[in-house]
């Protein structure tokens, strides 16, 4: 699956490297939903090794959202 840089990831999900607690939007994501340190080498590893996959990102933003908030809630890492 090709990446649809919606942002899902960058909003639902916790990135302890950054502080950022799940659900809300990382400080590094543009107002277009695009990430500013988008291969720069300060972007967190667990970023840059998290890959698109069908199972988290569903078909749209919406959905996307939705199942990774999900996944924060059940493993106990959301804030």
């Amino acid at each position: 699956m090709e990446c649809r840089r919606c942002g899902a990831c960058c909003i639902a999900l916790s990135i302890s490297t950054l502080n950022k607690p799940a659900g809300a939007r990382c400080p590094y994501l543009s107002p277009e939903n695009l990430c500013s340190l988008w291969g720069k080498p300060e972007r967190p590893d667990v970023c840059s090794a998290f890959r698109p996959d069908p199972l988290f990102c569903g078909s749209s933003f919406e959905e996307a959202l939705e199942i990774m908030a999900a996944l924060e809630r059940e493993t106990g890492s959301g804030a």
